[in-house]
């Protein structure tokens, strides 16, 4: 079975080389997938409009075949800020030509977080089942236990706000290289074959 074509969105800060983005894009690669991770400009200081724009060119850009073998799949990744970037996207004006087959949200903020100014213009993002839906194919949820932007209670209701899946993570915090997601053999099987429920690394 051929990989999908996999786009790999970061949140704020962006996602350093240790980080399981990158373990994530290079596994990919090396086993022959397509895989586009692009820098979102002012990592660290995001504009929600200029980051929309960006999403929505690389979603653009994916391919819809595979040089004459068929369609390929079209999958999304996307880690912490980047979570709510899509649920924006997916409140949006809808275009056929931008949808994709799975989309996997890891370690979003909780859509009222305080704690953080630079994200206030992400924040609140419309809650649309079936906006979702138009979007992706299918999105599932990922929320690690301990995570200080989004506490599990708040993640399980963004999953029954939104009518998808949510799975836990045990001790996962925000799903990053503090909390020792440098490399997640889990995420790679959910992007080779959509394998589910996602387990710790």
């Amino acid at each position: 079975m051929s990989l999908p074509h996999t786009l790999i969105l970061h949140g704020l800060g962006g996602s350093g080389p240790e980080h399981w983005q990158n373990w994530l894009a290079g596994e990919l690669a090396h086993h022959g997938g397509s895989v586009d991770l692009p820098w979102f400009s002012s990592p660290d200081r995001p504009r929600l409009s200029a980051w929309l724009d960006e999403l929505r060119s690389h979603l653009a850009a994916m391919p819809t075949s595979s040089g004459g073998t068929g369609s390929v799949e079209r999958v999304v990744v996307a880690h912490s800020l980047a979570g709510l970037l899509w649920l924006h996207h997916a409140a949006g004006p809808f275009d056929e030509s931008l949808r994709v087959d799975r989309v996997l949200l890891v370690a979003p903020p909780a859509v009222d977080f305080a704690g953080e100014p630079l994200i206030s213009e992400f924040l609140h993002p419309a809650l649309d089942p079936a906006a979702v839906r138009r979007a992706a194919g299918s999105t599932r949820l990922v929320v690690g236990e301990g995570d200080p932007y989004c506490p599990v209670a708040k993640g399980k209701e963004l999953a029954e706000a939104l009518r998808i899946e949510v799975d836990v993570i045990v001790g996962g915090a925000h799903l990053n290289v503090d909390a020792g997601y440098g490399s997640w053999p889990a995420v790679l099987k959910w992007v080779r074959s959509g394998r589910v429920p996602l387990t710790p690394r």
